[in-house]
């Protein structure tokens, strides 16, 4: 699987969405879902899919799926 694949799934089983709904708006203030258990859900999934421990600050940063990407170059994951 490819990481933008495994970025994706991240956010289709925290979310329950299909992966067509996934783009730059997918956001905290646009899906009704989005609340810090949903946060918390996608940063696990995330860490446990590339193998790395998130900052506390990105943690808290990581309000959207574009974000998301951006956060994860820092870590050497490339989408």
């Amino acid at each position: 699987m490819e990481n933008l694949e495994k970025y994706n799934e991240a956010f289709v089983e925290v979310f329950g969405v299909i992966a067509d709904a996934l783009n730059d708006n997918f956001c905290k203030e646009t899906v009704e879902e989005w609340d810090s258990v949903h946060q918390l859900g996608v940063v696990s999934a995330l860490e446990d899919a590339f193998d790395i421990m998130f900052d506390p600050e990105d943690i808290m940063e990581l309000t959207s799926y574009a974000k998301g990407k951006e956060i994860l170059q820092k870590y050497d994951v490339n989408l």
